[in-house]
């Protein structure tokens, strides 16, 4: 079963219009600025500000896309960058080489989600043709969403899922990507080795965990889901096959009654990590996969080489630590990915759909 809405960001609708068609430049109509949501500095939510004037998105690369937004989305992460995290990194990523040396990544629009249509394509695309309507989630180091238009690798987009429309789409696509990164590309899970499997959800009321928890349900495995009270219903009717109130008493207690699980997927990180190894089971493949990562702070801290330097020694010494002990242990990151949107549209197309408000 897999949802959207409460799993996702709240959909931000443009107004729709009618698809361009195919040209060589930025537009047919050689637009060269559109309405956006920007910042020109990091703070709190009054460096906010609504332009008219935002340089109109321009193809670089022959298989890059322009989008008209119909609809985007917020998510935590859009909150964190619009506060500078994670800006020593991504700036590294915008510009490796230091080519433009005095410019800075302002003004930045936020907002990774988008649902909308195909406005004109790149001379090497040919999955995608204008008119097309679509859905994807923009990595964190390029212009965001919050636009009338945006650009992105004919990669990272994927024909948006029939049963959904704009607005619900636009709430799925980065939490999902998240998911699917975790569990699946770095986790290792799939259709066909899902069955049976005890899998612990840490955080299981969020966007990336009531996502997860409809995948694995989908996958035919066994679902733990940790969670306030509040949240419990939505949880169980999203397929969890037991639900544990974080609040009701000491969590590694409760879980400890439980029989042993086959993985664990945390969305919480700081202390749960010193015990939550314990409840795999040994020796058997068993593996623990954290979305709660120092990486993108260590570098904001310590500048690129230290942070990455850094960086490595912790998630190599924990490796090594974890594994002398019988137990895998990793980090998981977003992962943009138009192919993976695919699978996850099939998902959403097959029926096993609720919707969530």
């Amino acid at each position: 079963m897999l949802s959207w809405g409460a799993a996702g960001g709240r959909a931000l609708r443009w107004a729709n219009g009618r698809a361009g068609t195919r040209g060589l430049r930025a537009s047919p109509r050689a637009r060269v600025a559109m309405p956006s949501w920007v910042i020109d500095r990091y703070g709190s939510n009054e460096v906010l500000r609504f332009t008219r004037e935002m340089m109109f998105p321009i193809i670089h690369f022959p298989n890059e896309v322009i989008i008209k937004v119909h609809a985007a989305s917020l998510n935590p992460i859009d909150l964190s960058m619009r506060s500078g995290y994670g800006a020593t990194a991504l700036n590294m990523k915008r510009d490796p080489l230091k080519l433009k040396a005095g410019e800075t990544e302002f003004p930045l629009t936020l907002g990774r989600d988008v649902s909308g249509v195909v406005m004109e394509c790149g001379l090497g695309v040919s999955y995608f043709k204008p008119g097309d309507e679509v859905w994807a989630a923009i990595p964190p180091w390029k212009q965001g969403t919050l636009s009338e238009f945006v650009v992105a690798s004919g990669n990272e987009v994927s024909f948006k899922p029939k049963s959904l429309s704009h607005t619900e789409a636009a709430a799925l696509p980065y939490v999902g990507l998240t998911a699917w990164s975790a569990l699946n590309q770095v986790g290792g899970l799939n259709q066909s080795n899902c069955s049976g499997k005890r899998i612990l959800i840490l955080g299981a009321s969020g966007g990336v965990g009531t996502f997860a928890v409809q995948l694995m349900k989908a996958w035919d495995a066994h679902v733990t889901a940790v969670c306030s009270h509040d949240a419990s219903t939505l949880v169980k009717k999203l397929g969890a096959d037991d639900v544990i109130d974080y609040k009701s008493g000491n969590l590694e207690d409760q879980l400890k009654t439980l029989p042993l699980f086959d993985f664990i997927l945390d969305n919480v990180g700081g202390s749960t990590e010193k015990w939550a190894l314990d409840l795999l089971k040994k020796w058997s493949g068993a593996t623990y996969v954290t979305l709660v990562t120092p990486f993108l702070i260590n570098m904001d801290k310590l500048g690129v080489a230290d942070g990455m330097l850094q960086t490595g020694v912790t998630v190599g010494s924990k490796t090594l630590k974890h594994l002398l002990k019988g137990v895998h242990y990793r980090w998981a990151f977003f992962m943009p990915s138009g192919p993976s949107l695919d699978e996850i549209a099939e998902l959403v197309d097959s029926g096993k759909t609720q919707e969530f408000s």
